[in-house]
Parts: C-alpha cells; sequence; structure tokens
C-alpha cells in the first residue's frame, strides 16, 4: 500500500511539474507597424526565460519570457540600428523586452487548446498590464504557444508622437517551448 501512495505521488508530481524553455529554433515573435500608411514589420530573437505549463491545473501556469532588444531585424540595417538607438528602444539602457503572467485562464473558445494570458509586459522600462487569447498545442513533449495583441508604443515611452508612424504595433507571437 505504501508503494502504490508513494508510485501515485511521484507521477502526480511528474504530471504536475511541467517546466519549458523558449526557444528561438521554431520560433517567432514579429511586429508589425504602420510607416507613412504602409505596414512595415520586424523580428525579435533571443528568447530565455521559464515556463510551467500545467493545462489541467492552470494556477500552476507561469510565463516569464524575454526577448531581446539587440537583436531586432526588420531587413533594414539602417533602420535595426535606429530603432535600437535612445530615440525607440535604448537597447543598451533596456536590453530586454519582457512578458509575465499574474494568471492564466481558460477562454470560452469552443475549441480547446485555448487559453487567456492575463499579465504584464515590460519595455523601454515601463510595466503595463496586458491580456491577450493563446493557443497551446503540444508538440510532442514540447508546446508551441501562439497569440496576438496590440500596443501602443507611446504607452511604453518608443518613439514619440509622428504624423507618419502608427502609435499601435501589432504584436504575433509564435513560441516553441522544449521541456527542460
Amino acid at each position: 500500500r505504501l508503494l502504490l501512495c508513494l508510485t501515485f505521488l511521484i507521477f502526480s508530481f511528474a504530471a504536475v511539474s511541467q517546466k519549458y524553455k523558449p526557444t528561438d529554433a521554431g520560433s517567432k515573435v514579429h511586429f508589425i507597424i504602420k510607416n507613412f500608411g504602409i505596414e512595415t514589420g520586424g523580428d525579435l530573437s533571443g528568447l530565455a526565460g521559464d515556463i510551467n505549463f500545467v493545462p489541467n491545473n492552470l494556477a500552476a501556469c507561469i510565463f516569464n519570457v524575454s526577448v531581446s532588444v539587440n537583436t531586432i531585424d526588420t531587413d533594414n540595417e539602417s533602420r535595426d540600428s535606429e530603432l535600437k538607438g535612445k530615440k525607440y528602444f535604448d537597447a543598451e539602457q533596456y536590453p530586454l523586452i519582457t512578458i509575465k503572467s499574474a494568471k492564466i485562464n481558460k477562454t470560452n473558445k469552443s475549441s480547446s487548446g485555448w487559453y487567456q494570458f492575463v499579465g504584464s509586459l515590460t519595455m523601454h522600462g515601463v510595466t503595463k498590464p496586458i491580456a491577450f487569447p493563446f493557443s497551446a498545442t503540444p508538440k510532442g513533449n514540447d508546446y508551441l504557444f501562439v497569440g496576438v495583441f496590440s500596443i501602443n508604443r507611446l504607452d511604453y515611452g518608443v518613439g514619440s508622437s509622428s504624423a507618419v508612424l502608427s502609435n499601435t504595433v501589432k504584436i504575433s507571437l509564435s513560441v516553441l517551448a522544449k521541456k527542460s
């Protein structure tokens, strides 16, 4: 009986402890902003952090993930350099953009695998609350997390008001997290 209880506890702990590491390989952090009315985009990489994802115990879920501002890539080296500078992201002083969960909720979407992220986004030294739906798809022992949300760049002190550059930035996340 004792052996049966110990076995149950070991398997229960293994089922609860679902730790993952985000990876650049198989992931994409993409943004789109209108510049002169034309959608311009770019990508960020340097994913790092910790994810604890337990679909049957959402209270145990934790996301604490960052990307490196110095990896910004818009297919234009001059623009990338300007974006990394003090006028926009100030990568030297604020090298990371970080997203942290406060809680993960189920959504009312009819298909399974959809959740609601509630937490904060820190960029350019400013932390603001953020919430958005995301999907979690098992990929063998790993997970692919996909979500989309928009922010106002001025809320984070990124750049200044402009007649040609939109304030709204759409961010698409497709993050492959490997079991650790």
